[in-house]
Protein backbone atom coordinates (compact mmCIF):
# COMPACT_ATOMS: atom_id res chain seq x y z
CA UNK A 1 0.00 0.00 0.00
CA UNK A 2 1.05 3.49 -0.76
CA UNK A 3 1.71 5.73 2.73
CA UNK A 4 -0.13 9.57 2.13
CA UNK A 5 1.66 12.18 4.20
CA UNK A 6 0.09 15.78 4.22
CA UNK A 7 2.40 17.80 3.25
CA UNK A 8 2.42 21.55 4.92
CA UNK A 9 4.03 22.67 1.75
CA UNK A 10 1.74 21.98 -0.68
CA UNK A 11 -1.67 21.50 1.71
CA UNK A 12 -2.84 18.62 0.44
CA UNK A 13 -1.97 14.73 1.11
CA UNK A 14 1.10 13.47 -1.03
CA UNK A 15 2.35 9.86 -1.64
CA UNK A 16 5.38 9.01 -0.01
CA UNK A 17 8.04 8.56 -2.05
CA UNK A 18 11.84 8.61 -0.78
CA UNK A 19 14.67 9.88 -1.93
CA UNK A 20 16.80 7.29 -1.94
CA UNK A 21 14.95 3.78 -2.55
CA UNK A 22 14.49 1.83 0.70
CA UNK A 23 16.11 4.82 3.35
CA UNK A 24 14.19 7.72 4.93
CA UNK A 25 15.98 10.93 6.01
CA UNK A 26 14.09 12.76 8.90
CA UNK A 27 14.56 15.76 10.75
CA UNK A 28 12.56 17.18 13.54
CA UNK A 29 12.93 20.79 15.23
CA UNK A 30 13.46 19.68 18.95
CA UNK A 31 13.50 21.16 21.92
CA UNK A 32 14.99 24.62 23.14
CA UNK A 33 16.54 23.21 26.40
CA UNK A 34 15.47 26.62 28.36
CA UNK A 35 13.22 25.06 30.72
CA UNK A 36 11.60 21.85 32.08
CA UNK A 37 9.65 19.53 29.51
CA UNK A 38 5.68 19.47 29.86
CA UNK A 39 3.17 17.34 27.93
CA UNK A 40 2.78 20.87 25.01
CA UNK A 41 6.61 19.95 24.66
CA UNK A 42 6.96 16.43 23.91
CA UNK A 43 3.53 15.83 21.73
CA UNK A 44 6.17 16.60 18.81
CA UNK A 45 8.52 13.82 19.76
CA UNK A 46 5.97 11.36 20.44
CA UNK A 47 4.43 12.02 17.13
CA UNK A 48 7.09 11.71 15.01
CA UNK A 49 8.19 8.28 16.83
CA UNK A 50 4.97 6.79 15.45
CA UNK A 51 5.90 8.09 11.87
CA UNK A 52 9.22 7.00 12.55
CA UNK A 53 7.74 3.00 13.53
CA UNK A 54 5.49 2.90 10.74
CA UNK A 55 8.41 3.92 8.47
CA UNK A 56 9.97 1.30 10.22
CA UNK A 57 7.73 -1.25 10.51
CA UNK A 58 5.11 -1.24 8.22
CA UNK A 59 6.84 -0.36 5.12
CA UNK A 60 10.92 -1.58 5.61
CA UNK A 61 12.12 1.67 5.46
CA UNK A 62 15.81 2.28 7.03
CA UNK A 63 14.97 5.53 8.68
CA UNK A 64 17.93 7.85 9.62
CA UNK A 65 16.48 10.61 12.22
CA UNK A 66 18.16 14.12 13.68
CA UNK A 67 16.57 15.42 16.56
CA UNK A 68 18.41 18.53 17.32
CA UNK A 69 19.19 20.70 20.24
CA UNK A 70 19.18 24.29 20.30
CA UNK A 71 21.34 24.85 23.40
CA UNK A 72 22.01 28.61 22.44
CA UNK A 73 19.36 30.95 22.22
CA UNK A 74 18.10 34.23 23.81
CA UNK A 75 16.04 32.57 26.29
CA UNK A 76 18.66 30.07 27.48
CA UNK A 77 21.03 33.35 27.81
CA UNK A 78 18.15 35.00 30.01
CA UNK A 79 16.86 31.83 32.35
CA UNK A 80 20.49 30.79 33.24
CA UNK A 81 21.42 34.58 34.19
CA UNK A 82 18.04 34.88 35.86
CA UNK A 83 18.99 31.32 38.00
CA UNK A 84 22.86 32.89 38.19
CA UNK A 85 23.70 29.66 36.66
CA UNK A 86 26.35 29.08 33.27
CA UNK A 87 24.22 29.35 29.97
CA UNK A 88 26.29 25.88 29.41
CA UNK A 89 25.08 24.04 32.80
CA UNK A 90 21.63 25.43 32.46
CA UNK A 91 21.08 24.01 28.97
CA UNK A 92 22.37 20.61 29.75
CA UNK A 93 20.43 20.86 32.86
CA UNK A 94 17.60 20.99 30.68
CA UNK A 95 18.80 18.59 27.64
CA UNK A 96 19.28 15.85 29.89
CA UNK A 97 15.89 16.54 31.67
CA UNK A 98 13.95 16.51 28.26
CA UNK A 99 16.09 13.04 27.22
CA UNK A 100 14.41 11.46 30.65
CA UNK A 101 11.17 12.66 29.64
CA UNK A 102 11.19 10.97 26.46
CA UNK A 103 13.12 7.99 27.40
CA UNK A 104 10.32 7.46 30.10
CA UNK A 105 7.27 7.89 27.34
CA UNK A 106 9.13 4.87 25.21
CA UNK A 107 10.43 7.67 22.47
CA UNK A 108 13.19 6.08 20.48
CA UNK A 109 16.68 7.70 20.97
CA UNK A 110 17.56 9.81 17.08
CA UNK A 111 19.95 8.30 15.54
CA UNK A 112 21.72 11.79 15.91
CA UNK A 113 20.79 14.14 18.11
CA UNK A 114 23.34 17.26 17.05
CA UNK A 115 23.65 20.10 18.89
CA UNK A 116 23.99 23.56 18.14
CA UNK A 117 27.06 24.76 19.63
CA UNK A 118 28.95 22.11 17.60
CA UNK A 119 27.81 22.98 14.30
CA UNK A 120 28.73 26.75 14.37
CA UNK A 121 31.33 25.90 11.09
CA UNK A 122 28.55 24.52 9.08
CA UNK A 123 27.00 27.65 9.69
CA UNK A 124 29.84 30.23 8.63
CA UNK A 125 29.98 27.94 5.26
CA UNK A 126 26.24 28.12 4.75
CA UNK A 127 26.29 31.85 5.49
CA UNK A 128 28.92 32.69 3.07
CA UNK A 129 27.03 30.34 0.25
CA UNK A 130 24.34 33.00 1.03
CA UNK A 131 26.15 35.96 0.89
CA UNK A 132 28.00 34.79 -2.29
CA UNK A 133 24.74 34.29 -4.44
CA UNK A 134 23.30 37.46 -2.95
CA UNK A 135 20.82 36.29 -0.47
CA UNK A 136 22.40 37.19 2.67
CA UNK A 137 24.45 40.69 4.10
CA UNK A 138 27.06 41.49 6.55
CA UNK A 139 25.52 44.84 8.50
CA UNK A 140 27.56 47.48 7.61
CA UNK A 141 26.95 48.89 11.18
CA UNK A 142 30.03 46.31 12.69
CA UNK A 143 27.14 44.94 14.84
CA UNK A 144 28.55 41.24 13.79
CA UNK A 145 24.92 40.82 12.89
CA UNK A 146 24.61 38.71 9.16
CA UNK A 147 20.98 39.10 7.82
CA UNK A 148 19.08 37.05 5.10
CA UNK A 149 17.40 39.67 2.28
CA UNK A 150 13.86 38.10 2.29
CA UNK A 151 13.12 40.34 -0.86
CA UNK A 152 16.33 38.71 -2.84
CA UNK A 153 14.18 35.04 -2.79
CA UNK A 154 11.01 35.17 -4.61
CA UNK A 155 9.93 32.15 -2.99
CA UNK A 156 10.02 33.63 0.30
CA UNK A 157 6.61 33.04 1.65
CA UNK A 158 6.14 29.79 0.01
CA UNK A 159 5.59 27.28 2.65
CA UNK A 160 3.05 29.30 4.37
CA UNK A 161 1.17 30.74 1.30
CA UNK A 162 2.41 34.15 2.16
CA UNK A 163 2.83 37.54 0.81
CA UNK A 164 5.95 39.22 2.29
CA UNK A 165 4.21 42.69 2.23
CA UNK A 166 1.94 41.05 4.65
CA UNK A 167 4.62 40.02 7.27
CA UNK A 168 5.43 41.53 10.04
CA UNK A 169 8.48 42.67 11.05
CA UNK A 170 11.33 39.75 11.58
CA UNK A 171 11.54 39.88 16.06
CA UNK A 172 14.48 37.77 16.32
CA UNK A 173 16.96 40.55 16.25
CA UNK A 174 17.51 43.82 16.84
CA UNK A 175 16.93 45.99 14.03
CA UNK A 176 20.23 47.28 13.83
CA UNK A 177 21.30 47.33 10.08
CA UNK A 178 18.80 45.70 8.71
CA UNK A 179 17.96 46.55 4.93
CA UNK A 180 14.16 45.42 5.50
CA UNK A 181 12.38 44.66 8.27
CA UNK A 182 11.63 41.26 7.34
CA UNK A 183 14.98 40.03 7.12
CA UNK A 184 15.81 37.84 9.90
CA UNK A 185 18.94 37.36 11.92
CA UNK A 186 21.45 34.37 10.13
CA UNK A 187 24.36 35.28 13.11
CA UNK A 188 23.69 37.71 16.04
CA UNK A 189 26.68 40.13 16.51
CA UNK A 190 27.91 39.86 20.39
CA UNK A 191 26.17 42.29 22.87
CA UNK A 192 28.00 43.79 25.58
CA UNK A 193 26.92 42.24 29.11
CA UNK A 194 26.68 38.86 27.11
CA UNK A 195 28.31 35.88 28.57
CA UNK A 196 32.20 35.56 26.13
CA UNK A 197 31.76 32.27 26.46
CA UNK A 198 28.47 32.67 24.24
CA UNK A 199 30.24 33.90 21.40
CA UNK A 200 32.32 32.36 18.22
CA UNK A 201 34.85 33.76 16.30
CA UNK A 202 33.70 34.19 12.10
CA UNK A 203 34.66 35.97 9.10
CA UNK A 204 31.81 38.26 10.29
CA UNK A 205 32.52 39.18 14.04
CA UNK A 206 31.91 37.57 17.17
CA UNK A 207 28.47 36.22 18.37
CA UNK A 208 26.30 33.93 18.11
CA UNK A 209 24.19 31.29 15.32
CA UNK A 210 20.36 32.70 14.91
CA UNK A 211 18.01 29.72 15.85
CA UNK A 212 16.89 29.27 12.23
CA UNK A 213 20.59 29.34 10.60
CA UNK A 214 21.39 26.46 12.96
CA UNK A 215 18.49 23.24 11.93
CA UNK A 216 19.53 24.15 8.13
CA UNK A 217 22.69 23.59 8.98
CA UNK A 218 22.38 20.50 11.01
CA UNK A 219 20.13 19.13 8.78
CA UNK A 220 22.56 19.47 5.97
CA UNK A 221 24.89 17.92 7.86
CA UNK A 222 23.62 14.74 8.92
CA UNK A 223 21.00 14.19 5.98
CA UNK A 224 22.33 15.79 3.23
CA UNK A 225 21.52 18.57 0.85
CA UNK A 226 18.42 16.85 0.10
CA UNK A 227 16.30 14.71 2.47
CA UNK A 228 12.81 13.40 2.77
CA UNK A 229 10.54 14.77 5.79
CA UNK A 230 11.17 17.32 8.07
CA UNK A 231 8.77 17.58 10.86
CA UNK A 232 7.65 19.96 14.13
CA UNK A 233 4.98 21.82 15.89
CA UNK A 234 2.42 23.82 13.91
CA UNK A 235 3.72 27.09 15.84
CA UNK A 236 7.10 26.88 13.97
CA UNK A 237 5.60 26.74 10.60
CA UNK A 238 6.50 30.78 10.41
CA UNK A 239 8.69 31.78 10.75
CA UNK A 240 11.03 29.70 11.68
CA UNK A 241 10.34 26.73 8.81
CA UNK A 242 9.49 29.55 6.31
CA UNK A 243 13.09 30.88 7.08
CA UNK A 244 14.55 27.25 7.58
CA UNK A 245 13.76 26.36 3.71
CA UNK A 246 14.03 29.89 2.36
CA UNK A 247 17.64 30.43 3.39
CA UNK A 248 18.45 26.75 2.39
CA UNK A 249 16.73 26.75 -1.15
CA UNK A 250 18.55 29.92 -1.90
CA UNK A 251 21.59 28.42 -0.92
CA UNK A 252 21.16 25.80 -3.83
CA UNK A 253 19.63 22.89 -1.31
CA UNK A 254 16.76 21.08 -2.31
CA UNK A 255 16.43 20.61 1.60
CA UNK A 256 13.12 19.01 2.27
CA UNK A 257 10.98 16.96 0.24
CA UNK A 258 7.69 16.72 2.86
CA UNK A 259 7.29 19.20 5.34
CA UNK A 260 4.76 17.79 8.24
CA UNK A 261 3.84 19.83 11.50
CA UNK A 262 1.92 18.55 14.87
CA UNK A 263 -1.08 19.94 16.81
CA UNK A 264 -0.92 21.73 19.95
CA UNK A 265 -1.58 19.69 23.09
CA UNK A 266 -3.97 23.00 24.20
CA UNK A 267 -5.67 23.62 27.86
CA UNK A 268 -9.04 25.77 28.50
CA UNK A 269 -8.37 26.03 24.58
CA UNK A 270 -4.95 27.90 24.61
CA UNK A 271 -1.69 26.55 23.60
CA UNK A 272 0.22 24.73 26.31
CA UNK A 273 3.02 27.03 27.47
CA UNK A 274 5.51 28.42 29.55
CA UNK A 275 4.30 31.95 29.12
CA UNK A 276 0.65 31.27 30.16
CA UNK A 277 1.59 29.28 33.32
CA UNK A 278 -0.70 26.36 32.31
CA UNK A 279 1.68 23.75 31.93
CA UNK A 280 2.00 20.08 33.27
CA UNK A 281 5.02 19.13 33.21
CA UNK A 282 6.02 15.38 32.61
CA UNK A 283 8.14 14.31 36.38
CA UNK A 284 4.86 15.75 37.95
CA UNK A 285 2.07 13.39 35.68
CA UNK A 286 3.89 10.63 35.61
CA UNK A 287 3.71 10.50 39.55
CA UNK A 288 -0.14 10.65 39.25
CA UNK A 289 -0.21 8.31 36.19
CA UNK A 290 1.53 5.69 34.16
CA UNK A 291 4.07 6.22 31.74
CA UNK A 292 2.37 3.91 29.42
CA UNK A 293 -1.17 5.74 29.95
CA UNK A 294 0.85 9.24 28.72
CA UNK A 295 2.62 7.92 25.86
CA UNK A 296 -1.14 6.44 25.16
CA UNK A 297 -2.79 9.78 25.38
CA UNK A 298 -0.44 11.71 23.60
CA UNK A 299 -0.78 9.09 21.03
CA UNK A 300 -4.69 8.37 20.67
CA UNK A 301 -5.18 10.99 18.21
CA UNK A 302 -3.70 11.65 14.62
CA UNK A 303 -0.27 13.58 14.64
CA UNK A 304 -2.38 17.06 13.09
CA UNK A 305 -5.13 16.86 15.96
CA UNK A 306 -5.11 19.25 18.19
CA UNK A 307 -5.09 17.32 22.00
CA UNK A 308 -7.29 19.24 24.44
CA UNK A 309 -6.26 18.25 28.50
CA UNK A 310 -9.03 17.86 30.70
CA UNK A 311 -9.43 16.70 34.01
CA UNK A 312 -10.13 12.91 34.01
CA UNK A 313 -8.32 13.08 30.28
CA UNK A 314 -5.32 10.93 32.00
CA UNK A 315 -7.83 8.75 34.06
CA UNK A 316 -9.46 7.67 30.88
CA UNK A 317 -6.11 6.61 28.98
CA UNK A 318 -5.31 4.65 32.35
CA UNK A 319 -8.62 3.33 32.14
CA UNK A 320 -7.76 2.11 28.15
CA UNK A 321 -5.00 1.12 29.13
CA UNK A 322 -5.94 -1.66 31.67
CA UNK A 323 -8.26 -2.96 29.25
CA UNK A 324 -5.73 -4.23 26.63
CA UNK A 325 -3.24 -4.96 29.26
CA UNK A 326 -6.35 -7.42 30.78
CA UNK A 327 -7.40 -8.84 27.70
CA UNK A 328 -3.98 -9.93 26.56
CA UNK A 329 -3.17 -11.37 30.01
CA UNK A 330 -5.82 -13.42 29.43
CA UNK A 331 -5.06 -14.59 26.08
CA UNK A 332 -1.31 -14.86 26.16
CA UNK A 333 -0.53 -15.76 29.71
CA UNK A 334 3.35 -16.10 28.75
CA UNK A 335 4.88 -12.96 26.75
CA UNK A 336 5.52 -13.64 23.30
CA UNK A 337 8.76 -14.20 21.86
CA UNK A 338 10.22 -11.86 19.01
CA UNK A 339 9.49 -14.06 16.49
CA UNK A 340 5.99 -14.40 17.45
CA UNK A 341 4.89 -11.16 16.44
CA UNK A 342 3.00 -11.10 13.53
CA UNK A 343 2.24 -8.55 10.39
CA UNK A 344 -0.55 -6.28 11.46
CA UNK A 345 -4.44 -6.66 9.80
CA UNK A 346 -4.72 -5.30 6.64
CA UNK A 347 -7.40 -2.72 8.04
CA UNK A 348 -4.50 -1.04 10.58
CA UNK A 349 -2.17 -0.59 7.78
CA UNK A 350 -5.02 1.16 5.91
CA UNK A 351 -5.50 3.51 8.62
CA UNK A 352 -1.66 4.37 8.89
CA UNK A 353 -1.27 4.72 5.22
CA UNK A 354 -3.80 7.69 5.46
CA UNK A 355 -1.32 9.78 7.06
CA UNK A 356 -0.96 8.17 10.00
CA UNK A 357 -4.98 7.87 10.84
CA UNK A 358 -4.00 6.77 15.03
CA UNK A 359 -8.38 7.10 15.42
CA UNK A 360 -8.36 4.37 12.61
CA UNK A 361 -6.46 2.54 13.76
CA UNK A 362 -7.15 2.12 17.61
CA UNK A 363 -10.75 0.76 15.56
CA UNK A 364 -9.30 -1.65 14.64
CA UNK A 365 -7.14 -2.43 17.91
CA UNK A 366 -10.29 -2.11 19.52
CA UNK A 367 -12.07 -4.53 17.31
CA UNK A 368 -9.89 -7.00 17.77
CA UNK A 369 -10.18 -7.08 21.16
CA UNK A 370 -13.75 -7.72 21.61
CA UNK A 371 -13.15 -10.66 19.01
CA UNK A 372 -10.60 -11.95 21.37
CA UNK A 373 -12.56 -11.52 24.37
CA UNK A 374 -15.90 -13.45 22.62
CA UNK A 375 -13.31 -16.12 21.30
CA UNK A 376 -12.04 -17.08 25.23
CA UNK A 377 -15.71 -16.61 25.94
CA UNK A 378 -16.59 -19.28 23.84
CA UNK A 379 -13.54 -21.71 24.81
CA UNK A 380 -11.56 -20.90 21.66
CA UNK A 381 -7.97 -20.63 23.08
CA UNK A 382 -6.12 -20.54 20.29
CA UNK A 383 -8.22 -17.80 18.19
CA UNK A 384 -7.70 -15.42 21.33
CA UNK A 385 -4.03 -16.41 20.79
CA UNK A 386 -4.24 -15.40 17.24
CA UNK A 387 -6.06 -12.52 17.81
CA UNK A 388 -3.48 -11.14 21.09
CA UNK A 389 -0.45 -11.29 18.59
CA UNK A 390 -1.89 -9.17 16.45
CA UNK A 391 -2.88 -6.67 18.85
CA UNK A 392 0.48 -6.78 19.89
CA UNK A 393 1.94 -5.80 17.25
CA UNK A 394 -0.59 -2.89 16.47
CA UNK A 395 0.31 -1.70 19.55
CA UNK A 396 4.13 -1.84 19.15
CA UNK A 397 3.66 -0.11 16.36
CA UNK A 398 2.25 2.90 18.14
CA UNK A 399 4.68 2.52 21.53
CA UNK A 400 2.06 0.94 23.81
CA UNK A 401 2.85 -2.61 23.83
CA UNK A 402 2.61 -3.29 27.40
CA UNK A 403 5.00 -6.32 27.17
CA UNK A 404 7.30 -3.88 25.60
CA UNK A 405 10.78 -4.32 28.26
CA UNK A 406 10.55 -0.21 28.05
CA UNK A 407 6.99 -0.76 30.46
CA UNK A 408 8.25 -3.73 32.22
CA UNK A 409 9.01 -1.83 35.57
CA UNK A 410 5.46 -0.39 35.11
CA UNK A 411 4.00 -4.45 35.64
CA UNK A 412 5.72 -4.28 38.88
CA UNK A 413 4.33 -0.91 40.32
CA UNK A 414 0.81 -2.98 39.10
CA UNK A 415 1.76 -5.47 40.71
CA UNK A 416 2.46 -3.57 43.90
CA UNK A 417 -0.36 -1.78 43.74
CA UNK A 418 -2.86 -4.68 43.04
CA UNK A 419 -1.19 -6.17 46.54
CA UNK A 420 -1.37 -2.95 48.27
CA UNK A 421 -5.22 -3.34 47.85
CA UNK A 422 -5.31 -6.98 49.00
CA UNK A 423 -2.90 -6.01 52.26
CA UNK A 424 -5.49 -3.05 53.06
CA UNK A 425 -8.52 -5.19 53.05
CA UNK A 426 -6.74 -7.77 55.33
CA UNK A 427 -5.89 -4.95 57.60
CA UNK A 428 -9.03 -4.02 57.82
CA UNK A 429 -10.54 -6.95 58.67
CA UNK A 430 -7.63 -7.28 61.20
CA UNK A 431 -8.82 -4.13 62.84
CA UNK A 432 -12.12 -5.02 62.88
CA UNK A 433 -11.36 -8.60 64.84
CA UNK A 434 -9.14 -6.58 67.25
CA UNK A 435 -12.27 -4.36 68.11
CA UNK A 436 -14.56 -6.93 68.80
CA UNK A 437 -11.97 -9.11 71.26
CA UNK A 438 -11.55 -11.60 68.40
CA UNK A 439 -7.72 -11.79 68.89
CA UNK A 440 -7.37 -14.86 67.39
CA UNK A 441 -8.57 -13.89 63.90
CA UNK A 442 -6.48 -10.87 63.87
CA UNK A 443 -3.21 -12.80 64.87
CA UNK A 444 -4.16 -15.77 62.31
CA UNK A 445 -4.11 -12.55 59.92
CA UNK A 446 -1.22 -11.28 60.88
CA UNK A 447 0.70 -14.47 60.53
CA UNK A 448 -0.53 -15.24 57.17
CA UNK A 449 1.13 -11.79 56.23
CA UNK A 450 4.04 -12.78 57.48
CA UNK A 451 4.23 -16.03 55.71
CA UNK A 452 3.74 -13.89 52.87
CA UNK A 453 6.50 -11.80 53.16
CA UNK A 454 4.61 -8.99 54.61
CA UNK A 455 5.53 -7.28 57.62
CA UNK A 456 2.61 -5.60 59.91
CA UNK A 457 3.66 -2.55 62.23
CA UNK A 458 1.22 -1.57 65.00
CA UNK A 459 1.46 2.23 65.72
CA UNK A 460 -1.06 4.73 67.67
CA UNK A 461 -2.19 5.78 64.07
CA UNK A 462 -3.21 2.28 62.84
CA UNK A 463 -1.58 -0.28 61.27
CA UNK A 464 1.24 0.14 58.69
CA UNK A 465 3.12 -2.63 56.22
CA UNK A 466 6.09 -3.05 54.46
CA UNK A 467 7.74 -5.57 52.21
CA UNK A 468 10.24 -7.60 53.98
CA UNK A 469 13.56 -7.45 52.63
CA UNK A 470 15.45 -10.40 50.63
CA UNK A 471 17.65 -11.16 53.94
CA UNK A 472 14.64 -10.90 56.64
CA UNK A 473 12.37 -13.18 53.71
CA UNK A 474 15.29 -16.29 53.99
CA UNK A 475 15.48 -15.91 57.60
CA UNK A 476 11.64 -16.12 57.91
CA UNK A 477 11.77 -19.06 55.50
CA UNK A 478 14.54 -20.89 57.65
CA UNK A 479 12.49 -20.58 61.03
CA UNK A 480 9.61 -21.71 59.88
Amino acid sequence: MTLQLFDSAAGELRPFEPVRPGQVGMYICGLTTQGSPHIGHVRFAVAFDILRRWLETGHGYRVTLVRNVTDIDDKILAKSAEHDVPWQEWSYRHERETNDALDLLGVARPSYEPRATGHVTDMVDLMEILIEKGHAYAAEDGSGDVYFDVRSWPEYGSLTRQKIDDMEAAADADPRGKRDPRDFALWKGHKAGEPESASWPTPFGAGRPGWHLECSAMARRWLGDEFDIHGGGIDLRFPHHENEQAQSRAAGLGFARYWLHNGWVTLGGEKMSKSLGNTLAIGEITKKVRPLALRYYLSAVNYRATIEYHDGALEEASATIDRLETFLERALPQPPEPGEFVTVPAAFAAAMDDDLNVSGALSVVFETIREGNTALDEGDDERAADLALQVVAMTEVLGVNPFDPQWSSEGNDRSHDALGQVVEVLLATRKQARASRDFQTADAIRDQLTAAGVVVEDTPDGARWSLMSAAERAAQQTKD
